[in-house]
């Protein structure tokens, strides 16, 4: 069941994604909760295609580029590598899929 507080532009997002070589794309936190709110952020969780990581600026620059996407909201991007273990369990179920590659 989707319960995201903003809008996706579907066609867009599938776009950047495969242009980004990103292979998953899921949404968690507030933005699928009752406390997102207009100066909220965006937890975006990313799997990339093997071989594709990118290094911190290309990181970054997807980071900017997806919050452009979502309507100027800033976003915070994570791997399962970036991602806290204190909390990985917890972001991983209740995690929302939005983009997932054929």
């Amino acid at each position: 069941m989707e319960r995201l507080k903003i809008e996706i532009p579907r066609q867009r997002l599938a776009a950047f994604c495969k242009a980004s070589h990103i292979r998953r794309l899921s949404l968690f936190g507030s933005v699928i909760r009752d406390d997102f709110g207009p100066e909220s952020d965006v937890d975006v969780l990313v799997e990339f295609e093997p071989g594709h990581v990118p290094g911190l600026i290309r990181f970054t620059g997807l980071e900017l580029a997806l919050g452009e996407l979502l309507g100027g909201r800033k976003v915070d991007l994570n791997t399962l590598r970036t991602l806290s273990p204190y909390f990985r369990d917890e972001v991983l179920a209740e995690a929302e899929v939005q983009y997932a590659a054929a």
